[in-house]
Parts: C-alpha cells; sequence; structure tokens
C-alpha cells in the first residue's frame, strides 16, 4: 500500500471537506518529489506537492516561490501547507510544457522571450545573503558526478593517472572562471521542461534548489537545453538579445559579448559534465533508464564547447578517447 498516498489523500480532504476530489499523477521528477493534479467537484484544478520527509524539504520551495513572485515571476501560488508532512497544494499551471509545444512545432522566439524576461527579472532581485552560495565545494560536488557515475558506471571506465590529471586540470579551468563570475539568483534547472504555457508566460517550476551564482548559469541551461537543441546560430542569437536586455537593465555581464559568451560556454561545460553524471545516476541507482536518450546531446555540447579553447581540448580529446575505448 502506498501510505504517503492514503496521508496526502486524507489531508486534501481536510482541506476541502464537502468536496469530492480525484487525484491523477502530473509529473515525473528526477528526485523523491511526487506531484498529482487534484480535481475538485466544483470544477477545480490544483497541483499537490508529496515531498517525503528526510529526503525532501518543501521549505526552500516556499522561499524561493515568494523571492521569484516577488520579483514578477509567474510561480505557482500556494494555497496551503503542511511543511511536516512534506505536503503542499499550489496553482495548477496547466499541462503544456514548452518541450511540449515546441514538439508541437510552435514558433520558439516568443517563447524564449518570455524566458529570458523572466530570467532578467529573477537575476535583477538577486541579492547576496538570501540563498545559498553556489561556491566552490558545490560545484565541485557537481563535478565528481561525472567520474564517479558517467565514466565508472555508464561506461565502466577507470582513469589511467595521465587520464586523471588531464579530468583535474579541466575541472580546475572550469572552476575558476565560473567563480569569478558576477553573482545572483540562479534556478539551476531553467529549461523547457520546468517552463510552463500559462498566462503570463512562462510559469516556472521546480525552483527550489535555487542558490547565488554564476550569472550565465541559467542561460546556458534554457539554451543547451538537455531535451531540445538549438543550432549555434539560433543560440548566438538569443543569448545576443538576452545580453544586450541584461547590459541594459544594468546586470553586471561582461561589456564585450565574446568575453561573455565565453563566460556562457564555460558554464554550460560545467553543467554538461554535471548532467551527465545525473543521468547515468538515474539510471543505475534510481532505475530512471530513460534519462540516458538525452545523454548524446548533453555530451555533444560539452564536447563542441572544449573543442573551441585550448583550455579545454584536452577534454575533448579524452572524451573521444572514453568513447571509443
Amino acid at each position: 500500500m502506498d501510505f504517503r498516498l492514503v496521508e496526502l489523500e486524507r489531508w486534501l480532504g481536510a482541506q476541502f471537506p464537502s468536496l469530492p476530489c480525484t487525484l491523477a499523477p502530473a509529473s515525473a521528477d528526477a528526485s523523491f518529489r511526487r506531484y498529482f493534479r487534484a480535481r475538485l467537484g466544483d470544477g477545480r484544478c490544483f497541483i499537490v506537492m508529496d515531498a517525503p520527509p528526510p529526503q525532501e524539504d518543501c521549505r526552500p520551495f516556499l522561499q524561493v516561490a515568494g523571492l521569484f513572485a516577488a520579483a514578477g515571476v509567474h510561480v505557482p501560488a500556494v494555497h496551503a501547507q503542511d511543511t511536516t508532512a512534506g505536503f503542499l497544494l499550489l496553482e495548477d499551471l496547466g499541462e503544456s510544457t514548452f518541450l511540449n509545444a515546441l514538439n508541437r512545432k510552435a514558433d520558439p522566439n516568443p517563447l524564449y522571450a518570455a524566458a529570458t524576461d523572466a530570467l532578467l527579472r529573477i537575476q535583477l532581485a538577486s541579492r547576496p545573503g538570501v540563498l545559498a552560495e553556489y561556491d566552490r565545494a558545490l560545484l565541485e560536488r557537481e563535478l565528481a558526478l561525472f567520474p564517479d557515475w558517467y565514466l565508472a558506471r555508464q561506461l565502466g571506465k577507470a582513469l589511467s593517472p595521465g587520464d586523471a590529471q588531464i579530468l583535474r586540470a579541466a575541472f580546475e579551468a572550469l572552476l575558476a572562471n565560473n567563480l569569478a563570475q558576477p553573482r545572483v539568483y540562479v534556478h539551476r534547472d531553467y529549461h523547457s521542461r520546468n517552463l510552463m504555457l500559462s498566462d503570463p508566460l512562462p510559469g516556472v517550476l521546480d525552483f527550489q534548489d535555487a542558490v547565488y551564482g554564476p550569472i550565465t548559469y541559467d542561460l546556458v541551461s534554457l539554451l543547451r537545453d538537455a531535451y531540445v537543441h538549438w543550432e549555434e546560430a539560433q543560440v548566438l542569437d538569443w543569448a545576443v538579445r538576452y545580453w544586450e536586455k541584461a547590459r541594459k537593465a544594468g546586470l553586471p555581464v561582461r561589456a564585450d559579448f565574446a568575453e561573455f559568451y565565453r563566460d556562457f560556454e564555460w558554464m554550460g561545460a560545467q553543467r554538461q559534465l554535471k548532467v551527465a553524471g545525473i543521468f547515468a545516476r538515474l539510471c543505475h541507482r534510481d532505475g530512471k533508464a530513460g534519462y540516458l536518450a538525452d545523454l548524446p546531446r548533453v555530451l555533444g555540447y560539452l564536447r563542441s564547447a572544449c573543442l573551441r579553447y585550448r583550455e579545454l581540448a584536452p577534454l575533448a580529446r579524452l572524451l573521444d578517447t572514453l568513447a571509443l575505448a
């Protein structure tokens, strides 16, 4: 028996004691969280988050929701909460993600313009000391997912001392760049599966892991999306549009676009190494093998970026060697 679901249904019944309610799964998640769509007898719909303690804590979700809403970003309104039990009753932002819309051949330009405008609002609201720092320790833990899960578990590879040194040198170069970038609020998973077709556009989800960190992180999550690919010319066009708006708004982006784009690509390399490790972990630890289908896209971004920079070229060659061995 699913005792969490029984407990959730009991809690939901207490919120609407005189109305019948049906529950159906609303979305999959890469964590222990689950989401259900609750349909009430009077026609209203809500999303119910089940964040089981001690694996999950819904208080960061509430904190970041407040910060982003105050910045003018469309996040789900919170209608009821029990942080001890790990239940939240949320506004339903609909069933269509940006990815759904893009798969139906929707015009991407209005979607990405809205997404970058929302990102600018988040960044302009940033203040130090509010969210946890995206510091060296956290960036390093994320990078370690690549050798621990992608190389060791997915590929079954043990690095030679020379290859391990190449990987360490690349990590150090990336960390130096990432930590030198200006810092803002970072959603940390700002991409097509977490942006919703809603009014106003976009609805923003899955922000509970937000931190205070590098300014290019969310933009590269959006434009080098693990789930949808865009040609480099299109990525450049959207990146330039963001950069121009950011400069006009007074955000601390680099004055030279070429330098900004280098930061963007180096931040992307850190994220892609992390995501490759996470997708491998989701498969081998959590039994969620579906994420492996998106690994070639993620590794393609990583390889292409590394080949463009002398300091990262040895990592690209290492990736090629490991893939062919």
